[in-house]
């Protein structure tokens, strides 16, 4: 995000330059490494005249812009901290400070923009910042305020729009939500901002038709944006467009988008268009995304705590459910080991023993040692049974 700003700020810099600057600082120079991005050269360039002249201005600015662009925000923060405290004024260390400040300090990035706006009050871009800094904060009645603010001073920035009308849509006031964001298309009609902001205020508002051409542009235009796409998906889905509720679930799922809600759909389309076997194929995904891996280790202690109980049976359908969900062989391992043993169901135990064998790959020792015995005592028995 932060490299969208770097040609304006680059232009911010030489607005430093025109102030005091050391003799022995060569302003092409220090640009050419700006534009080559070698900030690390900028750096070595710049350190020795600024240890030498602290309160110029420029050399700050410079070293703050290079340590910024280097990834070195706390660095960054030192110098345009000694700016403000040269100058409080400094627009541009101000700028560099509140947005140095939005994630960890809050408080303070506020400070900060508060000075901005009072510098200068018709710039839109300050009053944005402010409402995302209390949005943040979850002070939305600010937020609003400010967002306001920003739009009645530039409507036409699509920013100001959605910041706008994203805030309205939560407050649930459609109707103004819904004409900045019909300007917002009509200005430019593929502003993905705006588009996922119509789906969702249509949906919300059960006009599922309303979803549909906000929704393929979005496709159409190769974005995947989650939230959205599944309300397309619902949307669809009750309008009893199936095949179109399929599409856009197959498209997610090329986008890597591995989501219960979206496989259940897709399965509920597929039912409706009479394809029962593949609806069960998407159900049966379905459960294995919903249920926790670590759900395999409660079923199998609760197994244990059933053996431990001589209940047997029990025990043994809570491995068959852990096996069922996870396809872990040795779940059938410890099922044909309890109707071997302890309910001395033979044939029921060669059926557990014969699919562990089938799907076994023992690496630890004692599942080894497990994996040995039953092939050479119930492998045999199966060969036998085959024969007959």
């Amino acid at each position: 995000m932060k490299k969208i700003f770097s040609l304006l700020l680059v232009q911010v810099l030489f607005l430093y330059s025109m102030q005091a600057q050391s003799n022995t600082i060569d302003k092409n120079k220090v640009m050419e490494y700006f534009q080559n991005q070698q900030f690390d050269e900028a750096i070595s360039y710049l350190s020795p005249a600024a240890v030498a002249d602290t309160q110029n201005i420029g050399l700050l600015g410079y070293l703050g812009y290079a340590h910024y662009m280097n990834d070195n925000t706390a660095t960054a923060e030192k110098y345009y901290e000694a700016i403000f405290n040269i100058d409080s004024t400094n627009v541009a260390a101000l700028q560099y400070l509140s947005i140095l400040n939005k994630n960890d300090n809050p408080d303070g990035a506020l400070q900060y923009t508060r000075r901005l706006i009072d510098l200068q009050p018709g710039k839109a871009a300050y009053y944005r910042g402010m409402a995302e800094l209390f949005r943040r904060k979850d002070k939305r009645d600010s937020a609003f305020v400010y967002y306001n603010r920003a739009f009645e001073l530039s409507p036409k920035d699509a920013k100001n729009g959605v910041g706008l009308a994203d805030i309205l849509l939560d407050d649930k006031k459609f109707a103004r939500a819904d004409s900045i964001i019909e300007a917002g298309l009509a200005q430019d009609s593929v502003n993905i901002s705006f588009l996922k902001l119509r789906i969702r205020s249509a949906y919300n508002a059960d006009d599922y038709k309303g979803v549909r051409i906000p929704g393929e542009r979005l496709i159409r235009l190769d974005e995947a944006p989650l939230t959205p796409l599944t309300q397309v998906v619902i949307a669809y889905y009750n309008l009893k467009l199936y095949t179109d509720c399929i599409r856009v679930c197959e498209y997610l799922a090329f986008k890597g988008f591995a989501v219960d809600n979206i496989f259940y759909y897709e399965a509920k389309a597929w039912a409706k268009l009479k394809d029962f076997n593949k609806s069960n194929e998407l159900l049966k995904i379905c459960v294995s995304l919903s249920i926790s891996k670590s759900a395999e280790m409660y079923y199998y202690n609760l197994a244990l705590n059933y053996e431990s109980l001589k209940q047997y049976k029990k025990a043994v359908g809570n491995y068959d459910t852990a096996y069922y969900l996870f396809k872990n062989p040795v779940m059938n391992y410890n099922s044909g080991r309890i109707c071997e043993i302890n309910l001395k169901n033979t044939q029921l135990a060669q059926k557990y023993y014969t699919e562990y064998l089938a799907k076994a790959n023992p690496t630890e020792a004692d599942e080894k040692k497990a994996y040995d015995y039953v092939k050479e005592r119930w492998g045999k028995k199966r060969k036998v049974a085959s024969k007959k």
